[in-house]
Formats: structure tokens, sequence, C-alpha cells
């Protein structure tokens, strides 16, 4: 582990970055926003896979390869979300939320 630097502390710290990220993707009205905080829900949930991993087995590289697979999904949801976003934009000029639910009619 990090000298100093216990596992307590740094759950803590991904669970607060986690918290956050729901928080922002239940409040939030605009897409990117909402975007962002599912990014950061994610990127606290493979950073608690690094950490178990090397405080459980400091040997195996198992949480690593879990966490570069989340990194590889997260890339292509993110790549995915902007395209239609664009879209969206560039048909109804507006990344909100409730603007997008004109697109049902």
């Amino acid at each position: 582990m990090i000298e100093g630097i216990t596992i307590y502390e740094i759950l803590t710290v991904t669970t607060i970055i986690f918290f956050i990220g729901v928080y922002g993707f239940l409040t939030r009205k605009n897409l990117i926003s909402i975007l962002i905080s599912v990014e950061l829900i994610l990127n606290a949930s493979v950073v608690n896979f690094v950490v178990i991993n090397k405080y459980l087995y400091p040997d195996m590289l198992q949480g690593v390869f879990f966490s570069i697979f989340i990194i590889a999904v997260a890339a292509a949801e993110t790549a995915l979300a902007i395209s239609i976003i664009i879209n969206l934009y560039r048909q109804i000029s507006s990344v909100e939320v409730e603007d997008t639910e004109m697109m049902k009619h």
C-alpha cells in the first residue's frame, strides 16, 4: 500500500466520490453533467477494485484487469453518449433532459 495512507482513508475518499456521482446523476438536468456523474461513479469503482486487490492479494493482478476492462467500457460509453448528445443538440438545440422528452412525440 501507499506509505502513510491506510485502506480506510482511500475507501472513504472513493465512497465520497461515488456518492457525489450518484447525487449528480439524480439532480442534474444537463445531459453532459449526467455523463460526468456516471464517469465519477465508474472511476470510484475502478479505484476500489485496485485498492482492495492490492490489500487482499498484493501479488495478483485481477483487480487491475477488472479496472482496465471498466476503463475501456467507460471510454466506449462516453464516446457513444457524446455522439448521441451531439445529435440531440443538432435536432433540438438543447442538451437539457426536459427538452429531450419532446422527441417521444
